[in-house]
């Protein structure tokens, strides 16, 4: 039984239920930004760490947390900041003369599942090419239906940006699938 942000709260504030608040607060956000990190990250080991250093910062932090947005948009920002850290890590610890953009794409592939549709991993070969910014947007939009107003809270960009980089995104995977449907398949 899942408990409401409310209640994990009450139970990670309290010094004696601070374990039960955890493995509640995993229990009911775990899959949601796995899945949230994985489309930024690709590869699902590095994803897996990802997570698990979000609930290690949303654990040490809890007492900082603000109830002016929901648990869920506070634990998004710190799994878009812990993805992007580890982005930045693999672009600076990656060889130079590696282009980012092959070595993402190649990501993809190499973890896509047996039966992954042939579209589904173009799909996110087309995402891997978009800039940060719009790839951010773009998932949290397309993948998780996150309104604008929550994406601005996580992000802290107006509604109106979050909607511009959304269009031009999407323009681009568009694109990118008309480009390339038929070349790789």
């Amino acid at each position: 039984m899942k408990l409401k942000d409310e209640e994990i709260l009450k139970l990670l504030l309290a010094s004696q239920t601070l374990e039960k608040g955890l493995r509640a607060m995993m229990d009911a956000y775990q899959s949601r930004l796995y899945w949230h990190i994985r489309r930024l990250i690709v590869d699902h080991d590095l994803a897996q760490d990802v997570l698990q250093d979000t609930f290690i910062k949303a654990y040490q932090n809890i007492h900082q947390f603000k109830s002016d947005s929901k648990l869920y948009t506070w634990l998004y920002r710190i799994a878009t900041n812990e993805s992007l850290q580890q982005l930045n890590k693999m672009n600076r610890m990656k060889k130079t003369d590696e282009d980012a953009e092959y070595h993402m794409q190649n990501l993809v592939a190499d973890n896509a599942g047996k039966d992954a549709e042939e579209i589904q991993i173009l799909l996110q070969k087309a995402i891997q090419t978009l800039p940060e910014k719009q790839k951010l947007v773009f998932n949290m939009r397309y993948y998780d239906d996150l309104p604008y107003e929550e994406i601005s809270k996580i992000l802290d960009m107006s509604v109106g940006t979050l909607k511009t980089n959304y269009h031009y995104a999407k323009d681009k995977v568009e694109q990118y699938i008309k480009d390339n449907y038929s070349e790789e398949f």
